[in-house]
């Protein structure tokens, strides 16, 4: 053990002894570190920078001007060297300064090789690992580094972070003034005007148990079982979206409501013949060819998008819970329609297995599996392949999850994403 580290860990002990109790576990040994020269120095940890290697004081500097002067409290996402948090210290209005570790293994080898006690000896620092909390704390700042460093307990909160830096960039698409945009709502308003309000669905089956169906490539495991709940007297109600229609059908089982909201969904998707006894929940977006050849009964609702700022005033329909993916809506249909439990099939949010989606071939609903550069830790406490936007989908339907807590959330397997606020399935988890 450094002198460094003794003395810095004496400090952690004395003032935060759980945590040191965990950094002092950690196993530094396995990472590979190099000393990173430029005009100045810095740490490289597996090839990853962890500040600036010509101006680190420059660059603490950038960062701080990122958060609100005035703010008495601020939240630090990653240790980095110790920069930043001394940057911030400096402001006489600030009263508390929390800095939430991302990955344990980093700062304990910064421990043995920096003196970090200038920050950790502010009576105004609060440390503290990130996956310790369930959300993320505002204002912060997340060192970029140490979002790609982090390690699997704080996981869930890199990706938290990440869909919040990314949510103004990712809503870009979706601007009322953009002409297609424009051109698709207005082909829609008349079939809005005349279909029925979604709200018209609420409350209609109270405690009964709901199936929520996805895409996702763990579907394909529970074929064979969903078609024969299907065909019992007293069964769930069958609520799938879009994308998960065709692979139902193509296998035997007819869902009661499809979901769906996106623009580039189109008859490929949702084949029209034989849907007459079927409910198609839509929001205006929708192809109108979609709308047109549906033959069961449409429902109309809207999301809390500004796109749909005006026609939610001109046609008043009912809103559901949009967080970029149509899960959420299939979700928030179940709930609103009175749900006491909801059992979920195929929410992945991952490429288990190598594939991207259950009953299509690798690319056709989007990037290809090869593409794949992020992680999510599957239900095995596993890392599988994953996508940024289906870790922003998984974070919101967490909350969504969390904001409910009269349901009884269910995941039929393991093999996706770990989702937080659900139960393995007693009898149905593959």
């Amino acid at each position: 053990m450094s002198e460094l580290f003794e003395r810095n860990g004496e400090l952690i002990q004395r003032r935060w002894p759980k945590v040191w109790h965990r950094l002092s576990v950690e196993n530094s040994a396995e990472l590979r570190a190099d000393l990173v020269d430029g005009q100045g120095s810095t740490l490289s940890i597996n090839g990853i920078q962890l500040t600036s290697r010509h101006d680190r004081t420059r660059e603490a500097l950038l960062q701080a001007g990122s958060l609100p002067v005035d703010s008495p409290v601020v939240h630090v996402y990653g240790t980095g060297l110790g920069d930043l948090q001394l940057q911030l210290l400096e402001r006489t209005g600030l009263e508390r300064l929390y800095v939430h570790i991302l990955n344990g293994a980093v700062f304990s080898l910064v421990l043995q090789l920096l003196d970090q006690q200038a920050w950790l000896s502010d009576s105004r620092v609060v440390l503290l690992y990130a996956g310790d909390l369930a959300e993320i704390q505002l204002p912060y700042f997340a060192l970029p580094s140490e979002l790609v460093l982090a390690d699997d307990y704080n996981a869930k909160i890199r990706d938290r972070l990440i869909s919040e830096t990314h949510l103004t960039f990712n809503n870009r698409e979706f601007n009322a003034d953009n002409p297609e945009i424009a051109e698709r709502l207005q082909a829609s308003v008349e079939r809005v005007r005349a279909d029925a309000n979604a709200a018209e669905l609420f409350a209609t089956c109270s405690g009964r148990e709901v199936f929520v169906i996805a895409t996702g490539p763990s579907l394909e495991q529970h074929f064979d079982t969903l078609r024969a709940v299907r065909e019992q007297a007293q069964r769930p109600l069958f609520i799938c979206v879009d994308t998960a229609y065709r692979p139902l059908i193509e296998h035997g089982i007819k869902p009661d409501v499809v979901v769906t909201i996106d623009q580039r969904i189109s008859t490929r998707h949702l084949p029209c013949d034989a849907t007459r006894d079927i409910t198609l929940v839509y929001m205006p977006m929708v192809d109108p060819e979609v709308l047109g050849g549906w033959q069961g009964k449409r429902y109309v609702a809207y999301s809390a998008s500004p796109v749909y700022r005006d026609m939610r005033e001109q046609l008043p329909k009912a809103q559901l819970f949009v967080g970029g993916s149509v899960i959420h809506p299939a979700v928030d249909l179940a709930v609103h329609m009175g749900a006491s439990q909801i059992t979920l099939f195929g929410a992945d949010f991952a490429f288990p297995n190598n594939k991207t989606h259950a009953g299509w071939n690798d690319g056709d609903l989007g990037p290809q599996v090869g593409a794949a550069r992020h992680w999510v830790l599957d239900g095995h406490g596993q890392r599988v392949k994953t996508q940024l936007n289906f870790r922003s989908y998984l974070c919101e339907l967490e909350r969504y999850i969390a904001g409910h807590p009269q349901v009884a959330f269910y995941n039929s397997s393991r093999a996706g994403a770990m989702i937080v606020g659900t139960t393995f399935h007693p009898e149905l988890t593959r």
